[in-house]
């Protein structure tokens, strides 16, 4: 990028409010939590938290299960859970996750898998019905739910049972290419997406007309692992299309970086969750957590639409979209004693919530705990089981504390269990005051819309009378 585009960007990051937002509290969500179709491991045990969304519209929270505790190598019927969470409206106090309802994606009659598209499909160039849900949003003006998918990527539209409605158009030169110009929706090819890190971040305009899906890193033929753009594509609603797209730059490539949520503020500011890979995880370094895990606010307002343009070229001229040099939230500066004070490797969801009684925003992020699942190069599932108070990690065969290694080798652990369990969901809530979120705009459905929610709000309020 040329100086002149650079020096636009931080005249425009220096307009932005660069003041961090207070943390209020966490709760952590115990590892073995099951959804509504039991705690089994491969159907049942929560996914937490791929993606979390808070629909002011119906007062309804949402988190996003990714593709299973198999890594795309076991079946697993993805899906996405609606759950409760109590707020303190004066302190923003979070308290008592219950889910209250899981719905599974599937596209005309047969469930979405979480398996590689060559297993399900039988060709890694066939997409099929594979997917590798990521980002959640849900639209304003017509209530269906909208899924980002990694493997694609893809971006999809779901009616509220689950049933898929349509699939969006994702622009030819994301799709991961191989030489021969097959598609290889398994792997990485020369250009395109990088496995495993396609749409990871999803995003909707308030008024409901464009979602934007990010790249979770920079494509294979923009840097690659060593690349630091990473494309925000808008997409018309109304068609199906991407309209623009813009490039954001993250702060380096090192320690597996990458962005893990968008969040829309309006239809021109946003956040986005840039994080490393260090931390508390199923298979994560430990070392190296404090740090690198901070939500930035961005502003798309002069940025190059870079549809066309190769971010890695030598000479390539366009500007970024701007990007405040402060993080607003540091999700790593805070942590529970039920992760041993050390910070989840895997923030990956994060919502505004409602409004306090103060007139302030309460933001909320959640981590994906990888189901608290390892396996093996034979597909041999494994717990993995963390004690706080030692920072130490154990796997062991599923349900049991008998036969456990430490963990990522073969050595064997011999000393007492106690003290260990599942590495826990966590979710974190944060102040933002309204001069901090000063231009936020909730999503607001259409007029037409309301009139159809007011009207279904009432019959659930009579019909509630008439229970009791």
């Amino acid at each position: 990028m040329k100086l002149k585009s650079l020096a636009a960007a931080l005249l425009a990051a220096a307009a932005m409010p660069a003041s961090a937002v207070s943390f209020i509290n966490g709760i952590a969500i115990p590892g073995s939590t099951g959804d509504q179709f039991g705690s089994s491991v491969n159907d049942g045990r929560l996914g937490m938290f791929s993606d979390i969304y808070y629909d002011p519209n119906r007062n309804e929270w949402w988190g996003l299960s990714d593709r299973g505790p198999g890594g795309g190598t076991l079946p697993y019927d993805v899906r996405v859970q609606r759950f409760t969470l109590d707020v303190d409206r004066s302190s923003g106090a979070i308290s008592n996750f219950q889910v209250v309802q899981t719905v599974k994606f599937s596209a005309g009659g047969t469930v979405m898998g979480g398996q590689f598209p060559g297993t399900l499909s039988g060709s890694a160039a066939n997409l099929g019905t594979a997917f590798d849900p990521e980002g959640f949003v849900i639209n304003p003006r017509t209530g269906t739910l909208l899924v980002s998918d990694e493997y694609g990527p893809s971006l999809y539209e779901f009616d509220r049972s689950g049933a898929l409605l349509r699939t969006y158009n994702t622009p030819q030169a994301l799709r991961p290419v191989l030489a021969n110009g097959q598609y290889n929706y398994d792997g990485d090819g020369v250009s395109g997406r990088r496995t495993n890190r396609g749409f990871e971040g999803l995003a909707i305009s308030p008024d409901g007309r464009y979602t934007y899906a990010m790249l979770q890193s920079s494509m294979m033929d923009e840097g690659g692992a060593n690349g630091v753009y990473n494309r925000i594509v808008k997409f018309d609603n109304g068609n199906g299309e991407a309209v623009a797209q813009y490039a954001y730059r993250m702060d380096t490539a090192a320690q597996g970086r990458g962005i893990s949520a968008l969040v829309a503020l309006n239809d021109q500011e946003f956040m986005v969750l840039e994080r490393n890979n260090r931390g508390l995880g199923a298979e994560a370094t430990l070392a190296g957590a404090a740090g690198n895990k901070n939500v930035y606010l961005i502003s798309l307002a002069g940025a190059t639409d870079v549809t066309g343009i190769d971010l890695d070229a030598p000479g390539a001229s366009f500007v970024a979209v701007s990007k405040n040099g402060t993080p607003f939230i540091d999700l790593a500066a805070n942590t529970l004693p039920e992760t041993g004070g050390v910070s989840p490797e895997k923030w990956e969801g994060l919502a505004v919530g409602p409004q306090l009684d103060d007139g302030s925003w309460l933001i909320v992020a959640g981590n994906d705990n990888d189901y608290s699942v390892t396996q093996n190069g034979s597909a041999v599932q494994f717990d993995v089981l963390y004690n706080p108070a030692t920072q130490q990690r154990i796997q062991c065969p599923l349900g049991s504390t008998a036969g456990c290694t430490l963990a990522g080798t073969s050595t064997a652990y011999t000393g007492s269990t106690d003290g260990f369990a599942l590495i826990p969901g966590v979710l974190h809530g944060y102040r933002a005051s309204a001069a901090e979120l000063a231009g936020y705009t909730a999503p607001v459905p259409e007029p037409a819309s309301w009139a159809l929610l007011g009207a279904g709000l009432a019959l659930v309020g009579a019909l509630s009378r008439r229970q009791r």
